[in-house]
């Protein structure tokens, strides 16, 4: 089943009065519980094309389909409900609070879902005891090694079971070691819980656990595989 379907997708932004383009006229579904990898050099669109899909950015054309469902007319409180109780992001800066805890990092998106406190700080627990973070829970970010804080953040990421996650570059702060274990971790999370990934990526290491590597250059899909 297709879970998200963009047609025609572009994306310019301007450099001064210079027109840059990101993104140009991409057509691209995502199914439910794939795992796919964008590739392609830096300035290729791969993070542009992964805000557009997750709704952190609008098309300038083109149209993006959530469950045969056009996303163009909802406002911005619309999608940011959207976007928190299907999606989840991995950012290649992590992304955390730092005056927060790990636990509380991790809480944070089934805070704004009104989750009521034991029932959230049970569940942040136990999904960082799944990434291998258990007597972590109380440090903050600060005190964490990179792998330890992006472990942190897939934890976040996965906590309200979101049927989607988006990636952008997971591994490039992380040693080989880290990087291969936080890999499998996301695999299986796919493989266990159909959990859909999209993962904007230099690292062959995801494209050989990808189900589908898509490779961009110049804003434009090039090949897939």
């Amino acid at each position: 089943m297709i879970l998200l379907d963009g047609k025609g997708l572009t994306r310019t932004y301007r450099l001064g009065s210079t027109p840059v383009p990101a993104v140009r006229g991409v057509d691209l579904q995502i199914r439910r519980g794939e795992f796919v990898a964008l590739q392609g050099p830096s300035g290729s669109g791969k993070t542009t094309l992964i805000n557009l899909l997750g709704l952190l950015d609008r098309p300038d054309e083109g149209r993006l389909l959530v469950d045969e469902r056009p996303v163009s007319a909802l406002d911005e409180d619309a999608l940011s409900d959207l976007r928190r109780d299907r999606f989840g992001f991995v950012f290649q800066t992590f992304s955390l609070v730092p005056v927060l805890s790990a636990v509380q990092n991790v809480e944070y998106p089934l805070t704004l879902c009104g989750v009521a406190r034991a029932e959230r700080r049970a569940r942040a627990r136990a999904i960082l005891a799944r990434v291998g973070l258990a007597g972590k829970e109380d440090v903050r970010p600060d005190l964490l090694s990179g792998g330890e804080r992006q472990r942190v953040a897939i934890a976040r990421a996965i906590v309200n079971t979101p049927e989607l996650v988006f990636a952008d570059e997971p591994t490039a702060n992380l040693d080989s070691e880290t990087a291969a274990s936080v890999l499998d971790l996301m695999r299986e999370l796919n493989r266990e819980r159909a959990v859909a990934f999209v993962v904007a990526t230099h690292d062959p290491r995801v494209v050989e656990r990808a189900g589908r590597a898509i490779v961009l250059r110049d804003g434009r899909i090039v090949s897939e595989s």
